[in-house]
């Protein structure tokens, strides 16, 4: 009996334990009595008959993310490759639709996004499918909803992550932007370098003002000088022609005595013989009492035309 009994033993637990089984969080099983749909397990342990009742399929029920690449051709006539990631999952209370009315999932998902990218890209152009990816991405978020719904997939989120045109494209819009980039910099100098001029100009002017208004105060003073010096010479009985030739003379030394003070000095004043001074001064002299004459007869003249028009 013993020999018997031990293959007995050994064959009722295993049948004992295979009555029971696993599933993991967020995933669901489904078992099948003689081939019929029977029930739907979640986690937890579970027990089904051994030998009747058996395991079909196990099912995930977390976010599931499908990439999709899609090469198509935009209105301008520019082929781009651009790759679509779809976030999708097994909606709980659908398993049964999910693991009996669709045995490819992820192949009819990539279907619909080559359908729908194909027909949303060749109306757009280049530029306007990365303005848009997002419209692109609505798109096949749509219509894959209302296709996948009835097969228990619900779509969670639809990305447009990379848009790659051809290479020569790419290149071509690079250098476009290069350009671009290069006449605004050209513009940005020229502006800088417009108003490094005006404002050049701007001071070079108010500096011109400065030493302008410089130059006449120095000539005033120098006047108010010459004036002060003039009524002193008046005081000692000295005139005002012989003063100013007087002064003129001094200036003259003084700027002699100037240059003298200056070892290296290219300088070089004309006339410069010893009988300069006394030329200019007795020069200036004749200069002074002339143009007195010439401007006192200028006045008679003028006084008796006057008096003549007043007669006639």
């Amino acid at each position: 009996m013993l020999p018997i009994a031990i293959p007995l033993i050994i064959i009722g637990l295993v049948i004992l334990f295979s009555s029971f089984f696993t599933v993991k969080q967020q995933s669901a099983a489904i078992v099948e009595r003689f081939g019929k749909f029977q029930s739907i397990r979640h986690s937890g342990l579970q027990m089904k008959i051994p030998i009747i009742d058996r395991i079909a399929g196990r099912m995930s029920l977390k976010i599931q993310q499908l990439d999709v690449i899609v090469e198509t051709k935009t209105l301008d006539d520019v082929f781009v490759r651009l790759k679509i990631s779809v976030q999708f999952m097994v909606i709980s209370k659908k398993v049964y639709d999910a693991f009996y009315k669709l045995d490819y999932a992820h192949d009819q998902i990539t279907s619909y996004v080559f359908d729908v990218v194909r027909a949303e890209v060749p109306k757009m152009k280049l530029d306007d499918v990365f303005v848009k990816k997002d419209d692109i991405a609505i798109a096949v978020k749509t219509e894959l909803n209302d296709a996948m719904s009835d097969y228990g997939y619900d779509i969670i989120k639809t990305l447009v992550t990379d848009i790659d045109p051809d290479a020569q494209v790419k290149a071509a819009m690079n250098r476009i932007n290069a350009s671009e980039r290069e006449k605004i910099a050209a513009q940005f100098e020229g502006d800088a370098a417009r108003i490094l001029i005006v404002e050049r100009a701007k001071a070079e002017a108010e500096s011109k003002r400065l030493q302008g208004q410089g130059i006449a105060d120095q000539r005033r003073e120098i006047a108010r000088g010459l004036e002060e010096s003039v009524d002193v010479l008046n005081r000692v009985g000295i005139n005002s022609q012989e003063a100013s030739a007087l002064i003129v003379v001094t200036q003259h030394y003084d700027t002699l005595q100037s240059i003298g003070e200056h070892v290296n000095s290219n300088l070089i004043l004309l006339p410069n013989s010893p009988q300069a001074g006394s030329d200019m001064l007795n020069n200036m002299v004749a200069s002074f009492t002339a143009s007195n004459q010439i401007g006192e007869a200028m006045k008679e003249a003028k006084l008796k035309k006057k008096n003549e028009d007043k007669k006639s």
